[in-house]
């Protein structure tokens, strides 16, 4: 667990398809996770069976989908997907960034 998350000192995870990703701090019970995408990276559809999700849109935008419900989604708007919901994005611009967190946290980023 890391009490403070510095980003200059952390380097970035490359995932694939456009995206990468900074573990930046959690708990047992919580984590937060920032994701950058290229424009037009998917955060392919999927659900979870034990983590609640809640997004800040902290740079660019997205189109996200929920449960088949669609929303473009700009800096400073959120998404909550809980346990079982259906949820994934497209990144609109480029160097779209998610500020993800998860309770508990995803231990297997870890």
């Amino acid at each position: 667990m890391k009490t403070f998350f510095i980003d200059e000192e952390t380097p970035w995870e490359e995932l694939g398809h456009g995206v990468k990703r900074k573990i930046m701090t959690w708990s047992d019970d919580l984590m937060m996770v920032a994701v950058h995408f290229d424009k037009g990276a998917i955060g392919v559809a999927h659900k979870h069976d034990i983590h609640d999700q809640i997004a800040y849109v902290a740079a660019g935008s997205f189109e996200v989908e929920i449960e088949g419900e669609k929303k473009i989604l700009g800096v400073g708007d959120a998404y909550r997907a809980v346990k079982h919901e259906m949820h994934g994005v497209v990144a609109l611009e480029q160097g779209s960034v998610l500020i993800d967190t998860f309770s508990p946290k995803r231990a297997d980023f870890l």
